[in-house]
């Protein structure tokens, strides 16, 4: 039988990073096993675009390593896709040219990049956008964009920093059930940063709680709910009582 550690795709051990010689984090360890998605909630501040910088490799820790498929990663980028709060869409380029561009960057010929990408623009939501320009699109459409954008970039994982935040919330609410049925689809393992309690219990199989000057887990909750969910679950007693929960770890 498979332990957990054997399931595990991305594991962080004992991260500490500082600037100028001040602790952001301190001896972090999370592991994400292969289709989930993992939340880091916590208040601003915390340090958790730090440590996504770290899983990412921008950032090289002062102690601790980052593991993807048990190959070490520290500070060496280019292994995980990121995606930041804003979509960062070029506007002069297409939207199919948008999403096409990672493959192009690893060396697929242009064609073949756009026919790859083309091809999952039903899948994400996107169909008859492929010739429009990011300023064409919705907001929650260019969130898609560029979910997919990031899907296409990704070797199986992925970082997203609060990809809905910007939205107002019927967009987000719609976005969310979106993501859910395509995550399920596409397996993609995912980190996820949030604020929002109600986007972490909805999404997550799992939520690490950081805290603390300098950031530190200071717990980890399982949503031991079926996904994909439906806006019901919002109103049901689990989700309130891992609400409950959640407000008195904060």
């Amino acid at each position: 039988m498979n332990t957990s550690a054997e399931r595990d795709v991305l594991v962080a051990e004992g991260i500490t990073k500082a600037f100028d010689g001040k602790t952001i984090i301190e001896n972090i360890s999370i592991h994400v096993q292969k289709g989930e998605l993992v939340c880091l909630l916590g208040q601003s501040g915390a340090g958790k675009t730090t440590l996504f910088n770290v899983l990412s490799g921008l950032y090289r820790p002062e102690q601790g390593r980052v593991l993807l498929g048990g190959e070490d990663i520290t500070g060496k980028p280019g292994h995980i896709s990121y995606m930041l709060q804003k979509d960062l869409l070029l506007p002069y380029m297409s939207v199919l040219d948008n999403t096409a561009m990672p493959l192009i960057i690893r060396g697929m010929k242009k064609k073949e990049a756009r026919e790859k990408a083309s091809a999952l623009f039903h899948q994400f939501g996107l169909d008859g956008c492929q010739k429009q320009y990011p300023a064409q699109l919705s907001g929650g459409m260019r969130q898609r964009a560029a979910l997919l954008r990031t899907y296409l970039s990704s070797q199986g994982v992925a970082l997203l920093d609060e990809p809905f935040s910007a939205l107002d919330t019927l967009t987000k609410s719609a976005m969310h059930q979106w993501y859910l049925r395509v995550m399920e689809e596409i397996q993609l393992t995912t980190v996820f940063i949030t604020h929002d309690i109600d986007e972490a219990i909805l999404l997550s199989d799992r939520i690490y709680i950081m805290g603390g000057k300098p950031g530190v887990i200071s717990d980890e909750i399982a949503i031991e709910v079926q996904k994909p969910r439906d806006t019901d679950f919002t109103l049901s007693e689990a989700f309130l009582n891992y609400k409950r929960l959640l407000v008195e770890k904060l």
